[in-house]
């Protein structure tokens, strides 16, 4: 075997066996040879180190698995999910479906019908909890994780499990171990998780759309997104009768602590970036760039602290698979990443760029790194413009802006025809670009303001105010629209069909489109532990952070800085009717920034940026969604 060298972390990688024993590696890549029809399909029950329904027994998670009938052992795909009963999984929402002895007959996705003819093994696990796994659901904890790690043990010959007749199930015999987790939403979140435990055998991960902080995934720096919100997943996905889970639901609503906002233990328990020390599996991260459910500091933060060998793609979607945007180029590239840390195949996937990214509609490019190596955190300084509409760039400029909190002012009214005085808003605006821009990274801006109440919540947008076609992420589609023509993805059987909806682009014209958003607690601006009421008439200094992002304006085009207090469309306002007096000289934006801002007039630009089109309105946020 071989080691690969990573940061601060190694990676072993097993070498391709030989082609005379192993059939299905042909010209470097594996080949459909075997009959997907004729596969083994089995259901057996993992038994897990936890018991957190308190009925005595270890709980159990049920796997079902469809692998070829083969002589040799062969390496595992594993999704783990709480949708395969209740909510489905992919554009077309397929769920589990079993034949009349309860041995599964249609595993969700291509994956089964695709990889399994080319020597993998699809192994659907569904969460404890949900579907026919005992156990409760615990929304990101310690249930969820280890019982997700116990199929891979059990792979490996480490944990136990049976049949439904409760015969003993061994998979040793058939599967090598070597294990890779693939999920989009909930289910590439327990791919973080089990790979953040450090678990032997488990190579490689590809989580899209997922979660690394379920605390930053429900709250924005103590601001809450929706009420309840943990229990209500639960329910959404438990397959347990609720006499059954009642304790750990009652754990769910006092351990998240919606009063308060605090990240504590139960938060904690459900962040997965302190110990990326300890993944060492190599990492393909998807995610959309304007994916407003899981937000991208969730890839951006989990990617900043991995060390090991990792690729990432980023769309201008909101929250969609890849399988519906690039379908043959994901299709053909999640095959050779596959190949290469399951098979042990030296196909170069893992010399090649390590970031792609869509940086117009359907426009892709393949970059070294990401961020981008070329971009400078950059200090913007906020000008007084012609007092209603303020300016961005030049040096620092005496003044103040005041509003009022306006919990019911929409994004698109915010952002619309930002020279005249909206209530509840400030609005700055840069000089038109004498050349291209490109914001990849990180933006914040900080604000020095006083507060006439114990605290507000404050609300920062980046917007581009140019006309140009745009990825309609705000749309019902979140970026694509489905077809009536449909593309095959493997093989067939009657109950299980590799064929699936092609999609397309959602692409609109507009004359403006945020970029990116932040949200801030100002009572959290200490420490997101506890509450620091602000002091009536005291100057604080309090920075939001927004969204990373990477985004490129066009020469001719305006970049706009949006300010307000309470966010009613993407967070269930706690508004306290405050008003805030914003000081210029002691407020800055900071961009991660290629390229320059051109040196601003004595006044903003005047713009003719209309509300938005109805595509691109935003909704409010609604539940982690399949």
């Amino acid at each position: 075997m071989a080691v690969v060298a990573g940061v601060g972390a190694t990676l072993t990688v097993f070498a391709a066996p030989a082609a005379a024993a192993t059939p299905y590696l042909r010209g470097g890549e594996t080949v459909p040879i075997y009959s997907y029809q004729n596969a083994v399909r089995e259901s057996v029950w993992v038994q897990t180190p936890l018991d957190n329904d308190g009925d005595g027994v270890p709980d159990k998670v049920a796997v079902d698995i469809v692998r070829p009938r083969a002589g040799v052992k062969v390496p595992v795909i594993l999704e783990g999910s709480p949708y395969y009963a209740c909510c489905g999984r992919g554009n077309e929402s397929e769920l589990k479906t079993y034949d009349a002895n309860g041995v599964i007959a249609k595993e969700p996705l291509f994956y089964d019908n695709y990889f399994v003819p080319r020597g993998y093994a699809f192994v659907a696990a569904d969460l404890a909890g949900t579907n026919r796994s005992t156990g409760c659901e615990d929304v990101g904890g310690p249930e969820e994780v280890l019982g997700a790690k116990a199929v891979i043990d059990w792979l490996n010959g480490r944990a136990k499990a049976t049949y439904a007749d409760g015969t003993p199930a061994v998979a040793t015999g058939w599967t090598n171990g070597r294990t890779g987790m693939i999920g989009k939403s909930w289910d590439g979140s327990v791919a973080n998780g089990v790979a953040a435990t450090g678990v032997r055998g488990l190579e490689t991960i590809v989580p899209i759309s997922a979660i690394s902080s379920w605390y930053d995934y429900q709250r924005f720096n103590g601001v809450l997104r929706a009420t309840d919100y943990p229990e209500y997943l639960h329910e959404l996905v438990s397959g347990r009768p609720p006499e059954a889970c009642a304790a750990v639901l009652n754990g769910l609503d006092q351990g998240s602590d919606d009063a308060t906002g605090n990240f504590n233990a139960f938060w904690a328990a459900r962040n997965f970036r302190p110990d990326a020390s300890k993944v060492h599996a190599s990492v393909f991260i998807v995610h959309g760039i304007n994916d407003t459910n899981v937000t991208t500091d969730q890839f951006a933060q989990w990617w900043g602290r991995l060390g090991v060998p990792k690729k990432i793609w980023l769309s201008q979607m909101s929250h969609v698979d890849p399988f519906d945007i690039r379908r043959g180029a994901w299709v053909d590239t999640l095959h050779r990443w596959f190949d290469r840390w399951l098979q042990g195949l030296p196909n170069g996937i893992d010399r090649e760029p390590s970031a792609t990214l869509e940086t117009a509609p359907g426009t892709w490019v393949n970059e070294p790194s990401w961020p981008a190596s070329a971009a400078r955190q950059t200090r913007i300084a906020l000008g007084d413009g012609d007092g209603t509409t303020g300016t961005l760039g030049g040096g620092s400029n005496p003044g103040s802006r005041t509003w009022t909190d306006a919990p019911d002012l929409t994004e698109a009214v915010a952002t619309a025809t930002p020279n005249t005085a909206v209530p509840g808003r400030v609005a700055f605006l840069s000089a038109p670009l004498t050349g291209g821009i490109r914001i990849s990274g990180t933006p914040s801006v900080t604000m020095r303001v006083q507060v006439d109440k114990p605290t507000t919540e404050l609300t920062a947008r980046l917007v581009d105010y140019g006309t140009a076609a745009r990825v309609n992420y705000l749309g019902a589609g979140e970026g694509i629209t489905t077809l009536g023509t449909e593309s095959c993805w493997g093989e067939s059987t009657t109950a299980d069909d590799a064929c699936y909806h092609d999609t397309a682009e959602d692409v609109v014209t507009a004359d403006h489109a945020v970029l990116t958003r932040g949200w801030q607690d100002a009572a959290h601006h200490v420490s997101l532990r506890f509450v620091t009421p602000l002091r009536p008439g005291r100057w604080y200094s309090i920075t939001v952070p927004m969204q990373p992002t990477d985004q490129r304006l066009a020469a001719g085009h305006v970049l706009g800085l949006i300010l307000q207090a309470s966010d009613n469309e993407y967070s269930s306002p706690q508004s306290t009717g405050a008003t805030i007096r914003l000081d210029l000289r002691g407020s800055a934006l900071t961009l991660p920034l290629v390229g320059r801002l051109p040196m601003p007039g004595a006044t903003a630009p005047v713009l003719t940026a209309a509300p938005a089109p109805a595509g691109l309105a935003p909704q409010r946020f609604h539940p982690l969604r399949p």
